[in-house]
């Protein structure tokens, strides 16, 4: 368990597909966002591991802010906080319906992989809530001065792009060099995402995992930097 070795993520198929079979085991995860690879399959499926190209990302400094969600952020409608219940987060994750899509693929073994990446402080969540319940919110991985962003969702409209920007302010204040989008979105494309080539991308993850990885309760002002 955890001693998998992934195939370079040059030799992926065009779809970015590269290796199936394996473990979700802590070590596995960190090995393969180490390389640029991430899960994704369905219920039921082999682990399949992906790594695209090219490869969508959002450079902290040019998210991109409409009008409509500053007017939304500066009214103070939603209260945000981080690592809060990431639990809640990845399950709503999975089965909040998204336009186009019919299943998720955040599966059951999934859930439990990320919460123990969670656990041992290298996975986080932001939330938003509305009146005390939880509203929005989006998970993902940190290594070195990356953040691989999984999965959002929101319950009431701008409440997970008011997460993403809270995520934002957080990770520029700590001298992040990007967050990892995957695929390509219309959605992400609109809040400043951009695609760059799996070589520029490998090259950006290996400087910034040069880094020191923020570990812990990012809601915590005593996160370990190691």
């Amino acid at each position: 368990m955890g001693d998998i070795i992934f195939p370079d993520p040059e030799l992926s198929q065009s779809d970015g597909l590269l290796a199936a079979g394996g473990d979700l085991e802590i070590p596995t995860l960190i090995q393969a966002y180490s390389k640029g690879i991430f899960p994704w399959y369905s219920e039921g499926s082999p682990i399949l591991w992906w790594s695209p190209d090219p490869r969508m990302v959002l450079f902290p400094k040019k998210f991109r802010i409409s009008k409509s969600l500053q007017q939304t952020i500066h009214s103070g409608k939603f209260e945000v906080r981080f690592d809060s219940a990431f639990d809640r987060v990845i399950e709503n994750c999975a089965i909040v319906k998204r336009k186009g899509q019919d299943d998720t693929w955040i599966t059951s073994e999934m859930m439990v992989a990320y919460r123990r990446l969670h656990s041992e402080g290298y996975a986080h969540s932001v939330e938003t809530y509305f009146h005390g319940s939880l509203a929005g919110g989006l998970y993902g991985v940190s290594l070195g001065r990356i953040f691989f962003g999984e999965s959002m969702f929101y319950l009431i409209k701008d409440a997970s792009k008011v997460a993403l920007y809270n995520l934002v302010r957080k990770l520029i204040s700590w001298d992040f060099d990007l967050i990892d989008a995957q695929q390509s979105t219309m959605h992400l494309k609109s809040l400043g995402g951009e695609e760059i080539s799996r070589k520029e991308f490998l090259r950006l993850l290996k400087e910034s995992l040069k880094k020191e990885t923020i570990r812990g309760n990012w809601g915590d002002q005593t996160s370990k930097v190691l």
